[in-house]
């Protein structure tokens, strides 16, 4: 909604929406865990909102889970060590998450009363 505001027509708003699903994608933290993103663009996994996202679900599901794997870790332990998700930081995580969704709800407000693309 927040792309359709922003532009004259919804062809250049799925142009624009669909680049940044791809690079959101890319640094949501699954394909490449933060760990193994290179520190000059770690800025950016805590920047996107899909990453957020996961991180709250990943870790409110199986963050506290104690049952082990067959590599001799428990889920939990895992988690904190390839992802770097913790049970613990979902506070901050549904804050981040409410908080992304304002913004993009007031960008689309503000889109909506400002942008005007009709033509006379």
């Amino acid at each position: 909604m927040m792309a359709a505001a922003m532009t004259p027509n919804y062809h250049i708003a799925g142009i624009g929406s669909s680049a940044f699903y791809g690079v959101w994608n890319l640094f949501v933290g699954f394909e490449i865990p933060l760990k193994k993103i290179p520190s000059w663009w770690s800025w950016y996994y805590w920047a996107c909102p899909v990453s957020w996202t996961l991180y709250g679900m990943v870790a409110s599901q199986y963050g506290d889970v104690k049952d082990r794997l067959d590599i001799g870790i428990t889920v939990e332990e895992f988690l904190s060590e390839y992802f770097g998700f913790r049970h613990d930081f979902l506070g901050v995580v549904a804050c981040a998450v409410i908080g992304f969704t304002l913004l993009f709800a007031s960008v689309f407000a503000i889109s909506i009363k400002l942008f005007n693309f009709q033509r006379r």
